[in-house]
Order: C-alpha cells, then structure tokens, then sequence
C-alpha cells in the first residue's frame, strides 16, 4: 500500500481547522436590521414630528424625521420622489445583493473585513425595509458641532457609515506577507 503525499494550501488547511464564521456575521447583520427597528420602532411611539428631545444642549438632540431621500437625506428634495424611492430601493437591493456575496466569498474566517461587510449589509436592510414598507426611513439622531449641523440619521446609517470606516482601516492596515500571499477562500 502506497501512500503519496499531497501538500495542502495554507489556506485549505485554515479553512479544515477553522470553523465557518459565516452565520456569525448574517447574526451581526440581523442584530443591526433589529437594533435599527426597534429604535425606529421606539421613535415613532414616543418623540412626535418636529418635537425633538435635547440630549446634550447644542450638540446632540434625539428628532423624528421622516426621510424620503437617500442617506443623511441627500435627494430629499427631489421633484420625483416615487422616481427616487425605487432606485433607491433598486440599488438597496443591488447592494446588499454584492455584500452578501462578499460575506460568503471570504466570511469564513472573522476578519475586520468580514465584520465591515455584515454591518454595511445589516444597515442597508435595515434601511431598505423601510423604503419598501413605509417608504421613508425614519431618522432621529440629530449632531451638531459647533456651527456644522450633521442631517439626521439612524443606527442602519450609523452601522453603514462604521462598516466602510472598518474598511478603509483594513485597506491601510500594513499586512504580514502570509496573510497577504494567501488566495481569498470560497
């Protein structure tokens, strides 16, 4: 009986000791879709339009405002909002679509990168049900500092807006040349 040897990848032999850390991430995107619902929830019962509640006088202030336009507002103003709620909703849709595939290309492991995309992906669900259901999003953490006035926002924004700041770390983040050597796992 013979025997031959076959030398592994090391990031086939990663892959056979590690578990898969995929359903951990699709738990933190779940977290951050309940996180934004109930806070969306909590808002909409208990602060009423146009009746903000100051947290920290002339800096932050919880609000209730009824978004029709994309992030932080921006195409709020547009002269076609059924024409902007469904390509927002189109490109929520395609968004999510990509990020989720990323997760599931290289989430195996749990990796700064794996932890960006599960939140970009929570926030944009979480942002993409309302649009669908409601069609606006509610935001209601309002920032001001000193004369700059940050628009409205809520914690799917938030979750976006720290999964691509992860990114960009991870982009600037010096690697060691095993990590960097390695082929993305599927």
């Amino acid at each position: 009986m013979t025997s031959t040897y076959q030398p592994t990848s090391t990031a086939a032999a990663r892959s056979a000791i590690s578990p898969d850390r995929r359903p951990l991430l699709l738990l933190l995107s779940a977290l951050v879709i309940a996180l934004d619902q109930i806070t969306k929830l909590l808002i909409t019962r208990h602060v009423h339009a146009g009746q903000p509640i100051t947290v920290i006088p002339g800096i932050f202030r919880i609000t209730h405002v009824l978004n029709t336009g994309a992030a932080f507002s921006f195409l709020e103003e547009s002269t076609h909002p059924d024409a902007v709620r469904y390509g927002l909703i189109a490109f929520s849709i395609l968004a999510a679509t990509i990020v989720a595939g990323m997760i599931w290309r290289s989430g195996r492991g749990l990796t700064l990168t794996g932890i960006a995309l599960a939140l970009i992906l929570g926030g944009a669900l979480g942002n993409l049900y309302d649009r669908v259901v409601r069609h606006f999003v509610i935001d209601f953490l309002e920032v001001h500092i000193v004369r700059y006035h940050w628009p409205d926002f809520n914690v799917a924004d938030s979750a976006i807006c720290i999964g691509a700041g992860l990114l960009i770390l991870e982009i600037f983040r010096p690697q060691t040349a095993e990590h960097a050597a390695l082929p993305p796992s599927s």
